[in-house]
């Protein structure tokens, strides 16, 4: 079922690109991003993009500014949440900006470009509040996208 999932929804998802721009990004921030690509399961999808957060490590970041992009394509859904330490320096409006940068694509099943804008924006306000220092920066999370169970 998985080999299955994944080749079907690897059609509507660039995975080299996403890939591409979540390296670009995180070249000019310490901020670690990831993306998770669901099946389609009932129920809210914020408790399961919680338990991918967890299960990701996202938490386990040196500055605490890791960010997951949880994505639903079957349910056009998706969730984007933080760590605590980039709600603490960019506030609720981080969270809207990056939001809105995925909606409308993902209105439009368009979910490699609502991912691209999404990680952009994202990348571009954690280089403000998370600038990359190429003494101490490492890549602390995998920039492949998860397609596991949550």
């Amino acid at each position: 079922m998985g080999i299955i999932f994944r080749s079907r929804w690897l059609a509507r998802i660039d995975e080299g690109r996403i890939r591409q721009v979540i390296a670009e990004a995180e070249q000019r921030t310490s901020g670690e991003i990831r993306v998770s690509v669901s099946r389609y399961f009932w129920g809210p999808v914020r408790p399961v993009a919680e338990r991918a957060f967890r299960r990701l490590k996202m938490k386990e970041t040196r500055d605490r500014n890791g960010i997951l992009f949880f994505v639903v394509p079957s349910r056009r859904r998706f969730v984007v949440l933080g760590d605590e330490g980039i709600h603490a320096h960019a506030g609720q409006e981080f969270w809207t900006r990056t939001a809105a940068a995925l909606s409308g694509r993902f209105r439009k099943g368009e979910f490699t470009e609502g991912l691209i804008d999404g990680i952009r924006t994202a990348g571009e306000c954690l280089a403000a509040h998370f600038p990359y220092d190429k003494t101490t920066d490492v890549n602390e999370l995998s920039d492949e996208i998860d397609y596991g169970r949550s």
